[in-house]
């Protein structure tokens, strides 16, 4: 089922259970070989900063000790180089994204972000190696940005889906059928806010982290909160990017170091009340680009 109303959505998230897999088994990242900022994006990511050039030799290093972290507790990741024509192309969930067995290739709103859907190493990974079935949104009239717009309860196969320019209503339904989800909520984003995991995360089932004045209707965080332990952020922790933050597994929050750093200090015991112990990396170089930590992690189930 997918909807807009509430109530709806209500009753039906009642009758699920969580027993799906919470959190990934591996991770892919792209390494920002070559990297600059897309000035395409600026039209409507105002998290993009365009001030000076991009430092790519310290982008890298970056790239790799967020590898190095996500490694660190037990998360095999898998790495590939971004490429000469797609230079800012750091945020591969926008792209790619996998339920067990599954792997599905999102549709960009933007002409230039279109071209990282076409990587053929990065298809015979998922096809080949992997063995998943491909389901290629890529070419179809829609636009769906993945985990970008749309927050996966993984546990019970719940979807939040954030409408903006980088979702439309067909690309909704795409990617509740492509994730094979059980339930999807469809809601507005308030003006100028692009993507859904910059100001919310659901984490390993059991948490929820929503920016309030992000989303347009105040009443779905009024119903996140009744769903699960909520932590609502405020505008500094927003501007730092807590809300991009991600369980890669089932007892740790990921987030960057600037994130970390913008944590108010019952935020921090909102985690560790909940069972999440806080990791956090340095991505600064790469959070130019408009996203952060979470939006670098394509998670592999």
């Amino acid at each position: 089922m997918i909807t807009r109303d509430l109530e709806t959505f209500r009753k039906r998230f009642a009758e699920l259970e969580p027993n799906r897999p919470a959190t990934c088994s591996a991770a892919l990242l792209l390494a920002p070989v070559g990297f600059s900022v897309s000035t395409e994006s600026a039209i409507d990511n105002h998290y993009l900063d365009l001030d000076q050039p991009a430092d790519s030799d310290l982008a890298l290093r970056q790239h790799h000790g967020l590898a190095d972290v996500i490694r660190g507790n037990g998360v095999p990741v898998i790495s590939f180089d971004s490429r000469s024509d797609t230079p800012d192309a750091v945020f591969p969930n926008n792209v790619f994204g996998t339920i067990e067995g599954r792997a599905i290739i999102g549709r960009m709103c933007h002409p230039g972000r279109r071209k990282e859907a076409e990587r053929a190493d990065i298809r015979q990974f998922f096809d080949q190696f992997l063995r998943y079935q491909m389901i290629d949104l890529s070419q179809q009239d829609l636009v769906a940005e993945l985990t970008g717009p749309l927050i996966i309860d993984r546990a019970r196969g719940v979807g939040f889906c954030g409408m903006s320019d980088r979702v439309d209503e067909a690309g909704a339904r795409a990617m509740h059928e492509a994730f094979k989800l059980k339930l999807t909520l469809c809601f507005d984003l308030a003006p100028g806010e692009y993507h859904s995991n910059v100001v919310m995360a659901v984490l390993a089932g059991r948490a929820c982290v929503v920016h309030r004045d992000s989303i347009a209707n105040p009443a779905v965080v009024d119903l996140m909160a009744d769903l699960y332990p909520t932590l609502e952020i405020d505008d500094e922790e927003k501007a730092g990017f807590v809300g991009n933050c991600i369980s890669v597994t089932p007892s740790e929050v990921y987030m960057s170091a600037r994130a970390d750093s913008s944590l108010q200090p019952i935020s921090r015991e909102f985690f560790t009340d909940h069972g999440f112990r806080v990791v956090s990396a340095d991505v600064s170089e790469l959070e130019r680009a408009g996203g952060s930590l979470r939006c670098m992690v394509c998670e592999i189930y």
